[in-house]
Order: C-alpha cells, then sequence, then structure tokens
C-alpha cells in the first residue's frame, strides 16, 4: 500500500547547540534530535552505551528472591527444573540459566512445551510430569506471569515455583514462590522493556552473587555473564524489544562478546549461515540471520534442539546441530510462503484488504508454526491488524491462531475484549496469540473486527514512513556514513536513521537476486554520482520501477549502511520505499 512520508524538520541552532555541548558530529546531533534526544548528557550516554549502565540485579523485583531460593536448591542437592519457551527470546533465557546452574554444579534439567502439541506457557501435563520424575523446582523462563491455573497446580503438586517473565499480567499474578518481572506490581523498576533471556540474565547475575558471597563475581562466573550477555542480546534483538535504555547496552556489549566469548553453536551456526567469524556482528546479523534460525526449529517443534545448540561444549555437537538447524530454517521457509500464499489469496478474494479495518484469515492444515510470520507480512502489507488462525485437518483439535498490530494499537486489548470466544489468549500489545474452538471464528472475525474499526484511528491504518532528513547521494561519504554508525545497534525503537532523495534515475535495469528473486538489486544515479541499493524483499517492484524510470525521475526513501565485500568497503543504499517524483 503507499506510505505517507513524513519528513522531520529541523532547527539548525538546536542542532549546533546539541553537537558543541555533547561533542559529536553535526549529523549525529542531527538524527539524536529526531530521537527526542537533546540532552547533552543522555546524549552521550546513549552513545558510550558503558557495560557498567546495566543495573544491578537486586534492583530487579524478584531477582534477589529467586537467587537465593535457587541457591539453597543447588546446595541441597534438590533437582531444578528450567522450563523454557520455544522462541529465540526463551531459547537464550533457558540456554543462560542451564548454563549457570552447569557452572555451580547444580542437578537439573530442561522442558520446552511442543509448540503444536502443548502450546505457549505452562501446562498441567507438563507440571505433572515434572513432579512425577522427581522435579522439586522449577523456574519458567520468557512465560508463566498469566498461567494461574497452573501455577495453583504446582503449588498442589509440591513444586517449588519461580516465575521470570515479563510478559502481559493476568487479572492477578500467579502463586509462585518467587515473581521476577520488571513490571511487577508494588516494584518501580526503571525500565520496563527487557525481554525474557535479558531478566534470566539478571537471575543469575544475583545467583552467581549469592554464590560467592559479594558483588563482585569470581573470574569463571564473570566469564560465564559476559557470554550470557552474548546470549541476552539475541534474545533482545530476535524479540523486537526497544533497542533503549539497557536493552541497548545488552546488545551493544553482547555483540562483542559473542566474537570474544562465544558460545560452541553460535559459532557453529554462524558458520553454515555464511557468517565470517573475523567480521563484527551487527544487530542485523541476529535478527535476519541468527534469529530466524533458532525460531525455525521453535516453530516445527524441535526447541530443545536449539537449546542443546547454544548450551553444548563439543565441537562436533555443535556443527551437526548447526546444520540441523540451518536446514529446519530452509524447511520453514517453503511452508511460510505456501501459507503466505494462500492467506493473501484469502485477504484478497474474501475480504477487503484496503478497507477493512482488520483481517482475521484461517486455513485447514495451514501450519501453526509460522502464522505469526505469515501474520506480521500481511499486517506490514495491509498496515491494519491481522489474524492468522490455522485449522486442524481433522478438526478435532481447537485453531491456533497468531496475530501482529500495527503501531500505537494494542492487539493484547483487542483479543482480551473478544476473549468470550476464545479458549486461551495471551501475548503483548505488538504480538499475541490465541487458540480457538473452529466453531467460534466467525463470530470471533464479526467482533474482533468491530473493536478494531471502534478504537483504531485512521492514521494508525495508513502506513507512514518516518523520515529523519532530506539529503543528495553525495553527501553520503564513508565518513559521514561511519558517524551514523555511532548510533549502532540498530533495531526496534532505535531504527537506523531512514534518508530520503529526489531527481534520482536507475543507472541500469534492476536484477532480482535472492531466494525465488524476493530481493532486488538496483543502482541508482543522480548528478553525476551513483550508489548500489537492495530492496529487501522488493523484487515485486522491478516491473513498476523500470516504467516508472521511464516516465521521469524518481523520489527514494532508504537508509545508508557500510558494505564489505571482498575487502573492500563502499556505502550502499538499502531501499525503503519510492515513488514518482511529481513536477
Amino acid at each position: 500500500m503507499p506510505k505517507r512520508w513524513r519528513i522531520a524538520p529541523h532547527d539548525p541552532q538546536r542542532i549546533a547547540a546539541l553537537e558543541k555541548a555533547a561533542q559529536i558530529p553535526t549529523v549525529v546531533a542531527q538524527l539524536l534530535l529526531c530521537r527526542g534526544i537533546e540532552d547533552p548528557q543522555i546524549a552521550r550516554h546513549f552513545l558510550e552505551a558503558k557495560l557498567n549502565g546495566l543495573r544491578d540485579p537486586s534492583e530487579l523485583p524478584g531477582a534477589t528472591q529467586a537467587a537465593e531460593i535457587l541457591h539453597h536448591a543447588i546446595t541441597n542437592g534438590k533437582k531444578i527444573v528450567v522450563y523454557g519457551d520455544y522462541d529465540a527470546d526463551g531459547m537464550t533465557a533457558a540456554a543462560i540459566l542451564l548454563r549457570c546452574l552447569k557452572l555451580l554444579h547444580g542437578q537439573f534439567t530442561c522442558y520446552v512445551p511442543n509448540r503444536m502439541e502443548e502450546g505457549y506457557g505452562l501446562n498441567e501435563t507438563a507440571l505433572r510430569k515434572i513432579a512425577s520424575e522427581g522435579g522439586e523446582v522449577v523456574i519458567t523462563v520468557d512465560c508463566g506471569i498469566a498461567s494461574l491455573h497452573e501455577a495453583d497446580i504446582a503449588q498442589e503438586l509440591g513444586l517449588t515455583l519461580i516465575i521470570t517473565d515479563h510478559h502481559q499480567f493476568a487479572e492477578r499474578l500467579p502463586v509462585a514462590a518467587a515473581l521476577v518481572h520488571p513490571q511487577l506490581p508494588g516494584h518501580s523498576y526503571p525500565f520496563h522493556g527487557l525481554c525474557g533471556a535479558a531478566v534470566a540474565l539478571k537471575v543469575a547475575w544475583a545467583l552467581c552473587q549469592k554464590a560467592c558471597g559479594e558483588k563482585r563475581v569470581s573470574e569463571p562466573m564473570r566469564n560465564f555473564l559476559m557470554r550470557a550477555v552474548g546470549l541476552a542480546a539475541i534474545g533482545t534483538v530476535t524479540d523486537v524489544v526497544p533497542l533503549v535504555d539497557e536493552n541497548r547496552i545488552l546488545v551493544r556489549h553482547g555483540l562483542n562478546s559473542l566474537r570474544h566469548y562465544p558460545t560452541k553453536g553460535i559459532l557453529a551456526l554462524e558458520k553454515v549461515a555464511g557468517l565470517k567469524s573475523n567480521v563484527p556482528l551487527a544487530s542485523d546479523d541476529i535478527g535476519f540471520t541468527i534469529g530466524p534460525r533458532l525460531n525455525a526449529v521453535g516453530r516445527l517443534g524441535q526447541a530443545m534442539m536449539a537449546i542443546d545448540l547454544l548450551t553444548t561444549e563439543s565441537d562436533e555437537r555443535a556443527k551437526e546441530l548447526a546444520k540441523f538447524v540451518h536446514d529446519l530454517n530452509s524447511q520453514r521457509q517453503t511452508v511460510d510462503r505456501s501459507v503466505f500464499r494462500a492467506a493473501n489469496k484469502q485477504a484478497q478474494n474474501d475480504f477487503s484488504p484496503s478497507t477493512d479495518p482488520a483481517l482475521v484469515l484461517d486455513g485447514k492444515g495451514w501450519h501453526p508454526g509460522v502464522v505469526g510470520i505469515v501474520a506480521g507480512r500481511l499486517a506490514e502489507r495491509y498496515h491494519r491488524p491481522v489474524i492468522v488462525i490455522s485449522r486442524d485437518e481433522l478438526g478435532v483439535k481447537p485453531g491456533t491462531g497468531s496475530g501482529r498490530g500495527v503501531p500505537g494499537f494494542d492487539l493484547h486489548a483487542a483479543l482480551e475484549a473478544c476473549s468470550t470466544h476464545l479458549i486461551s489468549y495471551g501475548g503483548h500489545k505488538a504480538a499475541a496469540g490465541l487458540k480457538i474452538d473452529p466453531d467460534m471464528i466467525e463470530p470471533f472475525r464479526i467482533d474482533f473486527c468491530a473493536f478494531v474499526e471502534q478504537s483504531i484511528s485512521p492514521e494508525q491504518l495508513s502506513a507512514e514512513l518516518l523520515v529523519d532528513a532530506e539529503t543528495p547521494l553525495s553527501a553520503l561519504t564513508h565518513q559521514t556514513v561511519g558517524q551514523i554508525e555511532q548510533m549502532a545497534p540498530f533495531g526496534h525503537g532505535n531504527e537506523r536513521p531512514l534518508l530520503c532523495t529526489g531527481d534520482v534515475r536507475l543507472a541500469g535495469p534492476p536484477k532480482r537476486i535472492g531466494n525465488n528473486g524476493s530481493h532486488l538489486a538496483l543502482e541508482f544515479e543522480q548528478h553525476g554520482i551513483q550508489m548500489r541499493a537492495v530492496a529487501f524483499g522488493g523484487g515485486d517492484w522491478e516491473e513498476d520501477l523500470t516504467a516508472a524510470n521511464e516516465r521521469g525521475p524518481l523520489a527514494v526513501a532508504f537508509k545508508p549502511v557500510i558494505n564489505t565485500w571482498a575487502g573492500r568497503t563502499n556505502v550502499e543504499m538499502r531501499l525503503a520505499d519510492w515513488r514518482e517524483q511529481l513536477p
């Protein structure tokens, strides 16, 4: 759908004042102001992102209490079960605690529910199995805060339950020996944006402090914690939490940690995925290469294989698991494309995606592990909330659905408003999951769309690009783009700067690249300056771009990057959008 471009206003005096006070380049001052950062001290903290900016775990609600329970369990030889989740955030969170328990010589095992059979979070059957097999202490990661009934079952079974999570609360808090959550009522932790792996890191840090009897931990524990920062960085990027405050620090230093304190599994996965170990990692490497491969394993019901990959100390085992994960991701991509085509066809044939306030799509036999990806792609394409539901082919099991929203819209609240039609639901404002009886899909669709229509604004249904600045291609020197890189790591909440420019022509025909020609390689020319561009996911632009270029000059919105290939570095563009330049 066409997007509106909104170019941020600039005040030369404010830019100059911040540049001088913070002693930063002009372009960086300009971009920081676009992000609402005007105070020089805050600007310096943002750019420096020092590791000691992480808050002590004692400040995180419940972390100290959880560490004390775990330390007592380790000391007394109790069997600890880490109850994980099947996405990359949950996997890395589980890996952090498992590595910590191994370091401290605890007795432990891990349980991860099967995505297709058990669904998200704690479930009664799993808890009964854990208890029957001698489990005594259960610590959840990235789940559990809304599992009220299951927490009661754990208490009945005599299990000591620790819940570590960052998701939405239910109508009350679960009964547990300890609750670790950045937004726990009655506490005032200053940053609410931690992911599940970051919360697990804080618990592991507190446990190391408890084991050492002081804030300063031993060298082996320090090395473990640095490795854990790398794992937490993966969880932070893949869970798409805002890269500000502590998250920015975790990712900045986690990317370095993955190079200097690597796990055997991540090294093997990088190699099979084509990432070079002698090149610094960027958040995009996690978001587009490492993260999708880990998530693919969970989506296809093999999450424990990924956790084994993240915790193994065997080079051979790491290679085997990395290849398995890589191959499974290829399989996931095939399934993903098939379901997307079917869902998109349904959206166009049975509904009006350009005028309906929301889309609720369902299909028999759609793989439940990829409905979230498909919902995300459709929400981005049509810029409205989308729910995609997989119906059981035999009609025996409930439908499994996943939804994605648009900026500013609370998807979780929408599901809550329609909860009488649902068996269960949970998630965030931007992403959520559900289970539903197939007979209730149509009434749910009606009520969900009605709720969205009443509560969403026209602006939220209109795609908009927030452009940081307008600049000619001639201004994009290595030095300037290098200065922009000072603002990394980039991601949700701190997007790579988006620029625009006009009077641009194609210097040659566009070329489809990537699997199935899904991406587009281009060469743009402006006043004698040529620059290569790549449009990821823009393969379908090929014919329209070519035709528009024949009619006249173009305006393009893009993100500048420094690309290194075969020992050479060049400034390139990541094309975000384009339009014909009006006279």
